[in-house]
């Protein structure tokens, strides 16, 4: 992979919230990963692990207290020149979880898509902004007569379809999938993936993927970080991790996968994990490459064992 265009680089980061007096919240710590050219990554913890934290992070959105991140080899985070900063918000754009609160509820659906647009005036005039929006419309399988209507007459999936319209008008390079489709019932979940993967083939788009679910993730990653409490605890191809999980928290996440077959999904001992399976009072962990492209965060000991594991 090597040899591969890393588009994101992560390096080493920390997040810390004030929570008003002296009280500090370290939501993200110590985390590093690279996104290459034209894949998706997927970020999976469950709620409050701080996968929203590092995506926001990505794009400016939340202030970094360590560490870099870079795009296209170009540090983004804390104090960057305006032509920097702007070229981030063009080619960087987010796909927010709920479509409803991240669109202006004012505005109608043709001002909403062409914000970007407007901001960064890449149209050559007024009938060509109008072209630009029909065809992102037409993209997403929505009609040129939804832009004179408001967000609050569509439903759930339509709304997102907009959010995803807005977000590719930008023709942006990377893209930050903040658990896209967890509003959406399931029905609509399917469709809104697809889009998103004829999107990445026409367009040779790569993806930072959050979800909190791994069956979600599977069809549509090539790689999977699995976060736990702020820190990146596992990361692999995708079916490297789902046939070789080697941390007890992403055996956990997988324990909780819906199975098709109702007997076996009846019988199923689901795994919990609370981090009392490790001692690291002497012999400290690291985020360490076990395989090729297969990381974990574990101490010599656990090292150990997951290399007799997988009969290393």
């Amino acid at each position: 992979m090597e040899n591969r265009e890393k588009i994101i680089e992560v390096k080493n980061l920390e997040v810390t919230f004030q929570l008003g007096g002296k009280k500090t919240l370290t939501a993200v710590k110590n985390v590093s990963f690279d996104i290459y050219k034209g894949e998706t990554l997927s970020l999976v913890g469950e709620s409050g692990s701080g996968k929203t934290t590092i995506g926001r992070a990505i794009i400016r959105l939340n202030e970094t207290t360590d560490g870099e991140i870079l795009f296209k080899g170009k540090k983004i985070n804390g104090k960057i020149d305006k032509e920097t900063k702007k070229d981030v918000v063009r080619n960087i754009q987010m796909i927010f979880q709920d479509p409803a609160s991240s669109l202006n509820e004012r505005a109608t659906i043709d001002y909403c898509i062409s914000e970007g647009l407007y901001n960064f005036h890449l149209y050559e005039d007024e009938e060509d902004r109008e072209r630009k929006v029909s065809q992102a419309l037409a993209d997403v399988g929505l009609l040129e007569e939804h832009k004179s209507r408001y967000p609050h007459e569509f439903s759930g999936g339509q709304r997102q379809r907009v959010g995803i319209a807005r977000a590719m008008i930008m023709e942006p390079q990377f893209i930050v999938a903040d658990e896209p489709i967890s509003a959406l019932d399931v029905s609509i979940r399917a469709q809104v993936l697809n889009l998103m993967k004829k999107f990445q083939r026409e367009r040779g788009l790569t993806y930072l993927f959050i979800a909190h679910d791994l069956s979600v993730v599977r069809h549509i990653s090539d790689r999977i970080a699995v976060i736990h409490k702020g820190t990146i605890v596992e990361m692999a191809e995708t079916e490297e991790l789902f046939n070789n999980p080697l941390h007890p928290y992403t055996i956990s996440l997988l324990s909780a996968v819906p199975m098709p077959d109702p007997e076996i999904e009846k019988n199923k001992v689901l795994i919990k994990y609370d981090g009392s399976e490790h001692d690291y009072s002497v012999d400290k962990p690291d985020f360490v490459e076990i395989t090729p492209g297969h990381f974990v965060h574990a101490n010599q000991k656990e090292l150990e064992e997951y290399r007799k594991q997988l009969g290393i």
